[in-house]
């Protein structure tokens, strides 16, 4: 195993992969982000959005969606604070857990989604998939699969 003292540096075909996702990853967001605006939605704000629209009845426990979200708990709740201030979410109590909350995607919420989705598909279109050939997007998924794969099993580990 390798130490602090003793790196296996990248080579830099790896240093060029690397830095490269690093540029597309931070530049894709914010370009995400910035076509997001006009609507007064974050990406954070979206993801929430999706996540409630693609849930039965449109709900989830609170732990769960921090936990879909990749949010501490403490973040999440303060996220939907200021979605509920919006009208777009509302928490309601867990009748089967006195301590649990749910997140629920109010109807100003869902048609808030409904609006906003084909623009931001249009978005992911114009800034990524459009700019790839087709064979280019099957490599990239099976390439980037065993990552997200591996990534995921570390998760529940502390």
């Amino acid at each position: 195993m390798e130490t602090e003292k003793d790196p296996h540096w990248l080579a830099e075909e790896e240093q060029h992969a690397w830095r490269v996702h690093l540029d597309v990853n931070k530049l894709l967001t914010h370009q995400l982000e910035r076509d997001l605006q006009p609507f007064g939605l974050t990406m954070n704000d979206y993801e929430i959005l999706v996540n409630l629209s693609e849930s039965d009845d449109r709900r989830m426990r609170m732990s769960d969606l921090a936990a879909a979200t990749l949010q501490s708990k403490s973040r999440l709740s303060h996220q939907i604070t200021r979605m509920e201030k919006a009208g777009l979410v509302r928490r309601e109590n867990c009748e089967s857990d006195k301590r649990g909350l749910f997140a629920v995607l109010t109807e100003h919420g869902w048609k808030t989604m409904r609006e906003v989705a084909p623009h931001h598909v249009a978005s992911v279109r114009r800034h990524f998939i459009d700019l790839l050939p087709p064979d280019a997007l099957k490599g990239l998924h099976d390439a980037l699969t065993p990552v997200a794969d591996h990534l995921r099993s570390l998760r529940g580990r502390g």
